[in-house]
């Protein structure tokens, strides 16, 4: 790429493990609900939650807690349709753990979440000319929470759960393209940054239905993954094996300079 590309290139964030830890927090949610809901019979581990993600259809943590309550009940002899669960309910408890019990000053997991950008890589990309926003599946009051209270944006481009279907649908990346685009200027080059197999079938998905763009999958490592080198190792070749381009540690470490430095 060159210098004059610059401005036609967009950079759109996942923001779940590529802007926020959410092992202590989304993932720690998600067990508790599973393990209430299987009244104490099961406790999901890090391997078993990354496993049902892997399948690149369970980006919705919710469901994702239903999947594994269901799953876990016919490993026991029970059919589906004998289990008894509602998923208001399930959404309900999660919240109660993700969020907390109090609805106006939430005082659950989320109010512990490390960061895992700062705002000033923000304007690094600002200064080289490129434009960027998130697309998310968290809510649009979990996704404003951590990027305008905790990281002090201000109405930054959302495209959040409730705005669009669920990955690896597209819908919502295109969403977010056309906010940064704002009737001006089409960007030419998107690249899309995520931690899922979700997040880069969202990228071939929408390569597929639109070619008149270059459209770039960028992996980013979860920190829950990087304890050892073997978890490591396997979760970057489970990212480059759907398609991402190239997969790094932490976000920052994709620069202007080197989306810059690919051909």
């Amino acid at each position: 790429m060159t210098v004059n590309q610059q401005k036609n290139i967009v950079v759109v964030f996942d923001i779940d493990g590529v802007i926020r830890d959410v092992g202590g927090s989304y993932r720690r949610a998600l067990a508790d609900t599973v393990e209430h809901f299987t009244n104490q019979g099961y406790r999901p581990s890090d391997v078993d939650i990354d496993n049902l993600k892997s399948e690149g259809i369970w980006n919705n943590d919710w469901e994702g807690s239903q999947e594994l309550i269901y799953r876990y009940f016919v490993s026991q002899g029970k059919t589906r349709e004998e289990i008894e669960l509602s998923y208001e309910d399930v959404v309900a408890y999660f919240q109660s753990r993700y969020r907390g019990t109090d609805p106006i000053n939430w005082n659950g997991y989320i109010c512990h979440e490390p960061l895992l950008l700062q705002p000033s890589y923000l304007e690094l990309l600002t200064q080289a000319g490129m434009s960027w926003g998130f697309f998310s599946g968290a809510t649009r009051g979990s996704a404003s929470y951590i990027l305008e209270r905790r990281l002090g944006l201000k109405s930054p481009v959302l495209i959040a759960m409730e705005d669009a279907p669920g990955k690896p649908d597209p819908t919502g990346l295109f969403a977010t393209i056309e906010l940064l685009e704002n009737g001006g200027e089409k960007k030419e080059i998107v690249i899309y940054v995520g931690d899922t197999v979700a997040d880069m079938h969202t990228v071939e998905k929408a390569r597929s239905l639109d070619s008149s763009r270059t459209w770039v999958g960028v992996g980013v490592l979860p920190p829950h993954v990087q304890g050892t080198v073997e978890r490591r190792d396997a979760y970057t070749e489970t990212l480059l094996s759907a398609g991402a381009k190239v997969v790094f540690n932490n976000v920052q470490e994709l620069t202007p300079e080197e989306i810059l430095g690919w051909e």
